[in-house]
């Protein structure tokens, strides 16, 4: 249970897709982590790659070991990862005035884009969040610079809510109604 996404029991059974499997994290995973974060394609529009010495010292043992972080699995081995949040109410981009709503996020490795690997993970985890967060609107926040994320996003049933300036660049916000 947390209290970042209520009533939740974490972790909960691995998801399985077509071709993947959405789990918690494991020891194996770290040196994916690392490049992950430290990708300068992935960093492209998430404010740039971090230096890899610098992940490793700050990247624990198993990483993203906390609720609401699915590593992505494809043949045993981790491709990216999908992760839901309560969004700070003291950033731009809300559904309600207090903020706290479900935020969809995603990373994966570049090796495993252009394949549909991401829609297909984050339709399963969405279906999840809909079983278990019944009525709750999930939304998601990109670059508009972004346009595979924005094609996604559409993709996944998420609509336009409001644009924004947030860390140097031009956000789209969107929504997926609780009912889709």
């Amino acid at each position: 249970m947390t209290a970042e996404l209520g009533d939740v029991t974490w972790p909960p059974a691995p998801i399985t897709t077509e071709r993947l499997v959405l789990r918690e994290s494991e020891a194996r995973d770290r040196p994916a982590f690392i490049e992950l974060f430290a990708s300068p394609e992935v960093g492209t529009y998430i404010g740039g790659a971090r230096p890899r010495d610098e992940i490793r010292s700050a990247v624990p043992e198993v990483p993203g070991r906390r609720p609401g972080v699915f590593v992505v699995d494809l043949g045993g081995a981790m491709i990216g990862m999908v992760t839901f949040v309560r969004r700070d109410a003291q950033r731009p981009g809300h559904l309600r005035p207090d903020g706290g709503e479900i935020e969809l996020g995603y990373l994966f490795l570049p090796q495993a884009w252009g394949r549909g690997y991401a829609a297909e993970a984050c339709a399963a985890a969405l279906d999840w969040c809909a079983g278990v967060l019944p009525g709750e609107p999930v939304v998601l926040c990109t670059r508009t610079a972004n346009g595979r994320a924005l094609r996604l996003a559409s993709k996944l049933g998420f609509t336009e809510v409001e644009r924004y300036e947030e860390y140097g660049a031009e956000q789209w916000f969107g929504v997926r109604p609780a009912d889709a």
